[in-house]
């Protein structure tokens, strides 16, 4: 009843020509929750993805625009609104709502701290969300970048098995509060549910320097964790090394699970631009019949034509 009363709630939201409704609904008063959903369902399966916003960044920057002289600079580095109008194009037989989340601090591991009970409120929100939405064969992805993962991994922390109606996980450059506590539940849910998938993305932040300092300590960035829990996943599911120009690829042999970790030989900073160069399709699509059909991760933007 809660999710039916909602979701009638939320369809006098606006809508525009291309085809989306664009809802928004407010949890304890400090999480904002922006719903981009298609305006025309299909008779297909329905797929929730939970996106948690990046540290600093609204959801405005983060679902992006064409950028106009005197725009602030965050709307042309993810363009995640862009990129969901590339996967409905490259899945049409599918349902795509993507949810942005975003509290009033801006960065949800400060949001953490500031709730002792995050791990009851983050499981509220998600299962309200996926309770709302209508369709009889639905599935939840549960994404984030930069601090976005804090509330990924805080969900994983507040149940004591992952539901098999999580299908997928991606952390796009965002693990960075992961240690191997977590592993047990995402090994049992890998193993558990046939079409759970893990895609995982970092770039070796351990030597990234920001004016002449390092960015992050040894063990406090992506390349530590990521490599941690490639470790800690390997241990169960064999993943397969290959080498694609700067990355290196550990999968799984049925392309369930996905590590791509780039090398960082310039010191430089690729924590945005692993989003940017169609890091939203691929956590999306990796594993898929439509990986890299018209696209190519760390290739150049694929979605440009879609960008309002």
């Amino acid at each position: 009843m809660r999710g039916s009363v909602l979701f009638c709630l939320l369809l006098a939201a606006a809508t525009n020509s291309r085809g989306q409704a664009i809802d928004t609904l407010t949890f304890f008063g400090e999480v904002t929750v922006t719903i981009d959903r298609p305006l025309f369902v299909v008779d297909g399966p329905t797929e929730i993805i939970l996106y948690a916003l990046p540290n600093g960044n609204t959801t405005a920057q983060t679902m992006g625009k064409r950028k106009a002289p005197g725009d602030d600079w965050h709307v042309d580095i993810q363009h995640i609104r862009a990129q969901t109008a590339f996967i409905r194009e490259a899945r049409p037989r599918h349902n795509i709502i993507v949810c942005y989340l975003e509290n009033s601090y801006k960065s949800w591991p400060l949001w953490k701290q500031k709730h002792l009970s995050y791990r009851v409120q983050i499981r509220h929100i998600v299962d309200t969300l996926y309770d709302m939405m209508p369709g009889p064969r639905k599935t939840l992805c549960l994404s984030g970048h930069s601090g976005g993962g804090a509330f990924v991994l805080g969900y994983l922390a507040a149940v004591d098995r992952i539901p098999a109606h999580v299908t997928r996980i991606s952390f796009l450059d965002s693990n960075y509060g992961y240690d191997s506590s977590y592993a047990p539940k995402l090994v049992a849910w890998l193993l558990g549910v046939r079409k759970a998938h893990l895609v995982v993305f970092a770039y070796n932040d351990s030597v990234a320097l920001y004016n002449g300092k390092p960015l992050v300590s040894a063990t406090g960035g992506t390349w530590y964790r990521s490599r941690l829990m490639r470790n800690d996943i390997g241990a169960a599911i064999p993943l397969a090394q290959s080498r694609v120009d700067s990355l290196d690829v550990f999968r799984s042999s049925d392309g369930r699970v996905s590590f791509y970790l780039r090398d960082n030989p310039g010191r430089g900073i690729y924590h945005t631009e692993q989003v940017e160069r169609n890091g939203f399709i691929h956590a999306h699509l990796a594993g898929t019949r439509r990986e890299e059909q018209y696209y190519r991760y760390d290739g150049p933007r694929a979605y440009e034509r879609f960008i309002q």
